[in-house]
């Protein structure tokens, strides 16, 4: 049973998204504020956590960074707030996806599917065109042991930063639209707010290079071959 942490300070909200995830047969610890959060999160680490970015004595961009220094797990914030700066500084700090209060369960249960795919894609070997070591410079991507180097240090990717650099190297040089990334590596069908892609693209520069993802004004992002 999938195990979800839920740390939600409205009461109300808190108990009507337990039922329903427990109705879908998820197993749902609870939380009421960022401390407890912590305290649940380093007691059992869950398969995924629900963060709400408003919750009192600790922030969620404050719990997620302190989540993010010892473990990769999902990580969804939820906000009621639509502020472009709230939704970067989630995901800047380390979550995977945001949704906006309020949310549908059944848009809710599939961003955690979605999530939880990402971080289980890796226990099988996906090798493009019959070969497994790919070389971009001081880049190398393995994708039969889905470990990633740069300069011959492995990198600490998230499973969604380590699928992104999945999908640039498996088509390098070619233009990928935020709409395209979107559905391959967080699986929506259709919508989903570019902004994701676009923290996440940041936020791997980093790691891998600056040079190495190119942005391409008004069509997408490409890997430099």
């Amino acid at each position: 049973m999938t195990d979800v942490l839920l740390v939600e300070d409205d009461p109300l909200l808190r108990e009507a998204t337990q039922l329903s995830l427990e109705r879908y047969g998820y197993e749902v610890r609870t939380a009421a504020d960022g401390h407890a959060g912590l305290a649940q999160f380093r007691d059992r680490a869950p398969d995924v956590a629900l963060l709400d970015v408003m919750l009192p004595r600790l922030d969620g961009v404050s719990v997620v960074r302190r989540i993010r220094e010892v473990s990769r797990l999902p990580v969804l914030m939820l906000s009621a707030r639509t502020d472009p700066v709230d939704v970067v500084l989630g995901l800047e700090a380390g979550a995977d996806d945001y949704l906006t209060k309020p949310y549908d369960i059944p848009v809710l249960v599939a961003r955690i599917r979605a999530a939880l795919r990402r971080t289980t894609d890796f226990t099988e070997p996906v090798p493009y065109e019959n070969e497994t070591l790919l070389r971009f410079g001081d880049l190398t991507v393995d994708t039969a042991s889905m470990d990633i180097h740069r300069a011959g240090r492995l990198l600490d990717l998230t499973p969604t930063e380590r699928k992104l650099v999945l999908e640039f190297a498996a088509e390098p040089g070619v233009v990928l639209s935020r709409t395209t990334l979107l559905e391959r590596v967080w699986d929506y069908a259709c919508g989903g707010d570019p902004r994701v892609v676009d923290v996440h693209v940041q936020r791997l520069r980093a790691k891998i290079g600056h040079g190495r993802i190119v942005t391409v004004r008004g069509f997408g992002y490409k890997l430099a071959p």
